[in-house]
Order: C-alpha cells, then structure tokens, then sequence
C-alpha cells in the first residue's frame, strides 16, 4: 500500500513539471509550436518621411456637368456650374484626391491603435467632403448633413458591412466603423446620383490624400523599404518602391496619363 501511494505521489510531481514547462512556451514568444501565443506585435513608429506630387500629362479631361436646377439650396452655394470630381487637374499639371498608401513593407503581424478622433464626412452644397479620404479599421467615422435637404447615405464596401442611411434635415449625424481594410470603399447618394465619396480604409496610419497641388506627405515612418500606391478615381492604382532611413525625407512623385 505505501509502494502504491509513493508511485502516485511521484506521478502528481512529474505531471506538474510537465505542465509548468508547457506554460511557458504557450503564453510566451518562444519556439514554434501549435501552443505558441498570437498576440500581435505593437506597430512601430519612426522618424522617416515621404513626400512628393502626382504629376499628371496629357489633356485635361472635361468632367461632367452637375445639374442642380432641381435642389436650387445647393445650387446657391456655386458661383460657377459645378462638375463631377473623377478628375480634378489641378492648375501646376498635378491631380488632386488621390489616394497614396503604404501597401506593403511593415512588419508582419504589427498594429496600430485606432485614432479615437473620428473623421468626418460632411454633405454639404449637395456633395461629400472630403471626396477622397483615409480612415482606420475602428476608428469612428462621423457622417454629417449640413444642407437643409434630405441626404442618403450608401456605402457599397465589398469586404465590409454596407449600411444606408437617410438624413433628411440639416444638423443630423450618424456614426459608423468599418472592421476589415478596403482599397477603395464607395459611397453615393440615391437622392443625388452625381454625390461620390471614397474611403481608404486602413490598418495603419501611413496614408495621405493629395491636395490643391497634388502634394501629399505620410509621416512618422520606420526606416525601411516599402511598396507605396496612389489610387485614382479613374485611372486606377500606380505602384513605386521606397527606402527610408531615420530621420530621412524621401521625395517620390507619381505620374498618370490622361486616357
């Protein structure tokens, strides 16, 4: 009987040893086994900048005309006609709303925190502004009719929840997050066919929209290498590989031709 409890007491240790050593290679970041952990690497920051322009060659293409005889509160808001946003050539020969990314080139496995800030897209002399933006997966998009008229909403993801919202009077506001990334998220407005919006939707922070002089910059890199994108309404997608070392600002510029 003292034999058989001795043997026992002998198997109990040994299956403890077992479990402890287990343990930590389950919760750590040790070897490669099935019970290794998967929580994800903190994104990291740098001091790395890239700059530069979208050049654009070729004729100006004519966007088409808005006709908003029928919603004459907007109407009101334009001195001249307004037009279509496909194309927005910009007067130094440069294209403005456009997209430019980091696609590639971070750690596998990094994340960054959702901005808490929300961003805002506003509908106002019966458009959406901004008509090209970025937005983290999580962070709260906030959704405004500023015109005295009704307003829907309609985003057509392919990788997220659509939604369609209807804000007729001025002053409303919804609040929407969008769980998976998506290059380029859609949005129209069933009341105003012409009302176009696109959305960036990202898992990290290094992304820029063009400007009023086809500029964009994309701060606070890591040194590395990356795979950048520029995205255009119409002409699609141009890629270019950069370096960047700490500290470093990189110029790079892409060029689309009118077609």
């Amino acid at each position: 009987m003292t034999t058989y409890l001795w043997k026992g007491a002998l198997a109990v240790l040994v299956a403890g040893a077992v479990v402890a050593c287990g343990g930590g290679n389950k919760g750590g970041g040790g070897g490669g086994g099935g019970g290794q952990s998967t929580a994800a690497t903190p994104g990291p920051h740098g001091t790395a900048s890239i700059t530069g322009q979208i050049k654009f060659t070729g004729t100006a293409p004519v966007n088409a005309p808005i006709d908003m005889s029928e919603e004459p509160k907007c109407k009101a808001d334009y001195s001249t006609p307004p037009r279509e946003q496909t194309v927005v050539v910009n007067p130094n020969h440069t294209l403005d709303w456009v997209f430019v990314y980091v696609k590639s080139g971070l750690p596998p496995g990094a994340t960054y925190p959702a901005p808490k800030t929300a961003v805002v897209l506003d509908q106002q002399g019966c458009r959406y502004h901004p008509h090209v933006f970025g937005i983290m997966v999580g962070q709260p998009l906030d959704i405004r009719n500023s015109d005295p008229l009704l307003h829907n909403i309609k985003a057509m993801p392919k990788k997220n929840r659509p939604f369609n919202i209807s804000q007729p009077a001025a002053g409303m506001n919804a609040d929407r997050t969008f769980s998976e990334p998506e290059i380029m998220l859609p949005f129209e407005c069933n009341v105003h066919g012409w009302m176009h919006a696109y959305a960036g939707v990202m898992t990290n922070p290094f992304y820029a929209t063009s400007d009023s002089t086809g500029k964009f910059t994309i701060d606070s890199l890591p040194a590395g290498t990356y795979t950048l994108e520029a995205w255009q309404q119409q002409y699609g997608t141009k890629d270019t590989s950069v370096t960047v070392q700490d500290g470093e600002t990189k110029s790079i510029d892409f060029s689309f031709i009118a077609h």
